[in-house]
């Protein structure tokens, strides 16, 4: 679980880090990072919409992108804000290749 400090709770924030925010895009996500106070902890939002399924599969991958986040916060990311948005096919994807897929696309995309 993340906590409230590594969280994108707002609209607002939502539509700064998509819209300004550097993109990177794969088979199963589309990345969204934008840089923030380098003091400032990393925030993950996530968006999964009813193109990836049903409410069970919904959950079940945004339950796995947050766990992604929080391993990825464990390496000391800081200072970004992200925003990971699930692509129909992540419903069908397994674990190891999500992980991979979000973890490169981080890499690539980190300002």
């Amino acid at each position: 679980m993340l906590h409230r400090a590594n969280r994108i709770v707002t609209g607002a924030d939502y539509r700064r880090v998509v819209r300004r925010g550097r993109r990177s895009a794969g088979q199963l996500t589309i990345v969204h990072v934008q840089k923030a106070d380098a003091d400032a902890p990393a925030r993950f939002g996530f968006i999964v919409s009813r193109a990836v399924g049903g409410a069970v599969q919904r959950n079940r991958v945004r339950r796995r992108l947050k766990a992604i986040s929080h391993g990825i916060l464990t390496d000391g990311l800081a200072g970004v804000d992200v925003v990971i948005r699930a692509l129909p096919a992540s419903a069908q994807a397994d674990w190891s290749s999500l992980s991979g897929e979000v973890e490169q696309a981080m890499h690539r995309s980190r300002p």
